[in-house]
């Protein structure tokens, strides 16, 4: 059976490269490659018969995490592994929440990949060892925050809901106001005004505070 695929990456070379890793292997056809996440939209609206895409990360207009959340809403048979040089939390925790079923780092060998690419289409979630264990470590920490009065009387308006909940998809704040209709700036003091709410610092901790606690 042959196993059509996509590529995604604003680098050809790159792309080139992974096409020669996956060469070697019959029952593997490249679909289709494309540059960005508009590209990539636009391909799947003529041909949406592919069963798995590698997905880039940074990338321009629509990136990869912001591509992954767009295909799974609209195309959620299609499995999704990042393909990135990218091993940060906070990459790793905005892929997995919006919807990529595996992260792999653009070192992985051929036949790595071609065994990732198939236990995805499985149903497993293929990952780089190393993105594995920080994967688990992001899982543990919200066990490590302590809960006290103030977190659980938290009170976020509906706007505030509104922007975290956008933000837990991995959508920059640029996108963010264009879906809600204000600015950027106003962006900005919402997620201001959600971290001094919720006592947390960055991004990663205020969404996981938010979903224990059920606001998202």
């Amino acid at each position: 059976m042959n196993t059509r695929i996509a590529i995604i990456d604003d680098n050809n070379f790159l792309i080139k490269s992974v096409k020669e890793k996956l060469s070697f292997f019959n029952d593997i056809s490249i679909a289709f490659t494309a540059n960005d996440g508009v590209q990539c939209m636009d391909k799947l609206e003529v041909d949406a018969r592919v069963k798995l895409i590698l997905m880039d990360i940074e990338m321009p207009q629509i990136n990869g995490i912001e591509a992954t959340a767009l295909i799974k809403q609209k195309y959620p048979q299609i499995k999704i592994i990042m393909l990135t040089v990218f091993d940060d939390d906070e990459n790793i925790f905005k892929a997995i929440q919006s919807g990529a079923d595996g992260y792999l780092l653009k070192e992985t060998s051929s036949s790595e990949l071609y065994n990732a690419i198939l236990q995805t289409l499985e149903g497993g979630a293929a990952m780089t060892p190393s993105i594995a264990l920080k994967t688990l470590n992001l899982l543990r920490r919200p066990l490590s925050l302590k809960t006290n009065d103030t977190e659980e009387n938290v009170k976020l308006t509906g706007r505030e809901v509104e922007v975290l909940e956008q933000l837990a998809v991995g959508l920059p704040y640029t996108s963010i106001a264009d879906n809600l209709f204000i600015s950027p700036s106003t962006v900005r003091r919402h997620i201001e005004n959600i971290y001094k709410k919720l006592q947390v610092h960055s991004k990663v901790e205020a969404i996981e505070l938010a979903k224990r606690k059920r606001i998202i």
